[in-house]
């Protein structure tokens, strides 16, 4: 059978990743009955899992599935797999794009869960140099599952979004792509291009600006719920400054977008007059702890591949955005790390000099034609 022509259960899935995500997504496409592998770059963390391939669920789904291969191995892990669910750091998809390139197949499909911001992008990119043109890759605007790891062979699902937008490049392969994995899925609806779900990037709002402002209590290692505690009234309205920045970014492209608070209505079905109260009243956060250190994604990958890109992107356009600016400053003070030197540039991202059109006909495409080039507007 092609490629092409794989529809629902018959589809074969691989997982990237074996952390918190690539656990659940793992467990829950096995449990309900999919063909998948599981790959992660550390062989010692999935050992336990190469004994017993088994991944147990608790939380919101309970059960276990049962992997068809576990390995360290890129090329066993892909080979003749359909749908390629990448869950790993965003900061780790240009070494493992580069890393499948040799061994990808045509027609096969990468979905990065999520692409955080510019992630598409930034893979088709790389495949396109390497020759891979029959390859669809798309983003998740988010990870769909609020979810722990809880032992090397299970996971605890907190909650399920109800709605996660996605979008492929090209972006005619999109609702194709849905209709492949809505079997499974559901929750999974069209975005109009990469650029819509790389702006509606809300861990760039919930992730690092919480772990920076909190970061004396991360550092000690004190006990407290990441959202509910960590995210107090004066924190709640710094995010909001930060998230009005990124929905004039969005506005100024022209995507549909919401709020960080209206996405938390749409999300979980939680409300409140403000951020801070949204925030507390998302059942989805309880009991999620925060980290005890500061050696995580929530600086490493969403500083230098979501808060970056945002920056850089709205210099383009025309305008700064001194609330992120902020949380980017602090971050490379602390680390002593230059993100955005490392991170995601709009010119990294070939869109800087475009016109806004030209920016979401790289988004669709993946390509713009030179001779179409506009004045950035």
């Amino acid at each position: 059978m092609k490629k092409g022509d794989v529809m629902r259960r018959d589809l074969t899935y691989c997982v990237i990743g074996a952390g918190n995500g690539g656990l659940a997504m793992a467990g829950y496409l096995s449990k309900i009955g999919y063909k998948v592998n599981l790959f992660n770059r550390t062989l010692e963390k999935i050992i336990p899992l190469q004994k017993d391939p088994t991944i147990h669920l608790t939380g919101e789904v309970t059960g276990s599935g049962t992997l068809n291969r576990v390995t360290s191995n890129i090329e066993e892990a892909i080979e003749d797999v359909d749908v390629i669910m990448v869950t790993i750091p965003a900061m780790g998809h240009r070494s493992i794009a580069i890393e499948m390139a040799p061994y990808l197949q045509d027609g096969q499909i990468i979905i990065l869960n999520p692409g955080r911001t510019g992630g598409a992008l930034e893979v088709y990119e790389i495949l396109s140099k390497k020759g891979k043109n029959n390859i669809t890759v798309a983003e998740a605007q988010t990870l769909i599952y609020a979810a722990r790891s809880t032992s090397p062979n299970s996971a605890h699902i907190f909650q399920t979004k109800k709605e996660v937008t996605l979008a492929a490049i090209p972006a005619i392969k999109t609702n194709y792509v849905l209709k492949l994995i809505n079997d499974a899925y559901p929750q999974f609806i069209e975005a109009k291009d990469v650029l819509e779900t790389s702006i509606n990037n809300y861990g760039a709002i919930f992730h690092p600006g919480p772990t920076l402002l909190n970061s004396g209590h991360i550092e000690r290692g004190i006990p407290f719920q990441y959202y509910i505690d960590g995210i107090t009234p004066s924190i709640g309205k710094f995010l909001e400054k930060m998230d009005m920045e990124r929905m004039k970014i969005g506005r100024m492209l022209q995507i549909q977008t919401l709020s960080a608070l209206d996405w938390l209505e749409e999300t979980y079905g939680s409300y409140g007059d403000s951020l801070y109260e949204g925030v507390q009243n998302t059942s989805a956060y309880q009991g999620l702890q925060a980290p005890k250190g500061l050696q995580i994604r929530y600086i490493y990958e969403d500083v230098p591949c979501s808060l970056v890109p945002m920056e850089s992107i709205a210099r383009v356009l025309g305008f700064r955005t001194p609330a992120i600016s902020s949380i980017i400053d602090i971050a490379q003070i602390i680390t002593g790390r230059d993100f955005r030197l490392e991170g995601r540039t709009a010119d990294k991202l070939g869109l800087a000099g475009l016109s806004i059109a030209n920016m979401h006909d790289l988004a669709r495409n993946g390509s713009v034609i030179k001779s179409e080039l506009e004045e950035v507007m």
